[in-house]
């Protein structure tokens, strides 16, 4: 359901000029927190509305990352477009951007510009390598901060073909993070009264979320890590931890009421038990086979305190009791008649409303909405309208 109550950040103003994902994803957060959030966009269009599959004109990539926000469009190649929008930062707590560093200051957008006039801004930039240093002006996307930042090698390291994963951890991240600092940042200028530049490298994100940093750093083995067993079905399922591991090879034998197991040369020691791996997983596998039922094997894997998991799909997850129970996705308009299903929010607050406040919007379709709030009359945004300044895209039909 939509979120209806008011959230945490109530009464806070964001101008979000990011585009694609990393910077959308962070303000998407803070719109579900209960921040007005004023997605920025250009006449062509942000990237990721090109990106299908659609509902009716509506590109469900697009509506996750932008449920909950306002939207204006404006021309940037226009300097009466760039005054609107320095007026519009006059009026906001944060603004995020997500360009290569150096873009916002040369439209006269930059954190200089925007804090000279209104100093108690928090300005979030999310980049690939950060706002300063050797790497500052690299072009970066998700995959090529993923080979960089060493999340590609740690999949072929851990006994995965050479391949690119396919979820865009590295934006994500950011933009989470870019999410956190923003909201210290905000707290300090409840303090100071003054607001500050929030940097976030995507690079640095990726290192801050890898449990591993330290091992990989050490010249330490992480080992290959919890395996994937079938059940008698065909159901693949995953348990928590690599039954190698010392603790939990107990815990296994235990389970599997196998102590003959505990003294078997063969799996005496870490050492001995990665050296005959394959014959230990073998034996787990015929145990995990001879279940008849995932709550079966869940039931005898509880005698010993240790998770398990079906590998669903998405689509798997969401029908069941527990994704119901939480609200784990809500349906919003496509501007069509139909909907999109797409991810709530994250947090449930006992004294506090969370999630989407309003359907993904077309582009442009809050331009006489917010440039009202700024003083302007149905004149003055007629002409901004013929000049170009000023654009909109309805949804088809």
């Amino acid at each position: 359901m939509p979120a209806a109550g008011p959230g945490p950040l109530d009464g806070l103003r964001v101008i979000d000029f990011s585009r694609v994902l990393a910077g959308p994803h962070c303000g998407r957060a803070l719109a579900d927190l209960g921040a007005d959030v004023i997605k920025v966009e250009p006449p062509e269009g942000d990237l990721s509305r090109f990106i299908g599959p659609r509902s009716a004109s509506m590109s469900r990539y697009h509506a996750q990352q932008n449920a909950g926000k306002r939207n204006i469009s404006l021309d940037l190649a226009h300097p009466e477009a760039r005054r609107l929008l320095l007026d519009l930062c006059d009026t906001a707590d944060v603004v995020l951007e997500n360009f290569r560093p150096g873009v916002m200051d040369r439209l006269g957008l930059g954190f200089a510009d925007v804090s000279g006039r209104n100093p108690r801004v928090v300005y979030g930039s999310i980049s690939g390598y950060g706002q300063d240093g050797p790497w500052a002006q690299r072009r970066a996307y998700a995959v090529v901060v993923h080979a960089e930042a060493g999340l590609t090698a740690g999949i072929v390291e851990r006994g995965g073909a050479p391949r690119n994963d396919g979820f865009s951890h590295a934006d994500v991240y950011a933009g989470l993070e870019a999410c956190i600092g923003i909201l210290a940042a905000l707290h300090q200028r409840s303090v100071t009264g003054v607001g500050q530049h929030v940097d976030v490298a995507m690079a640095s994100a990726l290192l801050s979320v890898n449990e591993h940093v330290a091992i990989d750093l050490s010249g330490g083995s992480r080992g290959p890590g919890p395996r994937i067993y079938t059940m008698r079905d065909g159901t693949m399922v995953t348990t928590a931890a690599d039954v190698v591991v010392h603790g939990t090879f107990e815990l296994f034998c235990a389970a599997m009421d196998r102590s003959d197991l505990l003294a078997d040369d063969r799996f005496a020691a870490v050492r001995d038990r990665n050296q005959n791996v394959e014959a230990l997983q073998e034996i787990v596998q015929s145990w995990v086979s001879s279940f008849e039922t995932f709550d079966e094997l869940e039931a005898a894997l509880a005698t010993v305190k240790m998770p398990v998991g079906l590998v669903r799909s998405v689509n798997d997850l969401v029908e069941t009791p527990w994704a119901v129970h939480r609200g784990a996705v809500t349906d919003v308009s496509d501007r069509a008649g139909g909907t999109i299903t797409v991810p709530s929010s994250p947090w449930q607050f006992s004294a506090a409303d969370a999630g989407v406040r309003r359907d993904p919007c077309w582009r442009g379709e809050h331009n006489r909405e917010v440039l009202a709030e700024l003083g302007l009359d149905d004149a003055a945004m007629d002409r901004l309208e013929a000049e170009g300044v000023l654009s909109s895209r309805p949804p088809a039909g």
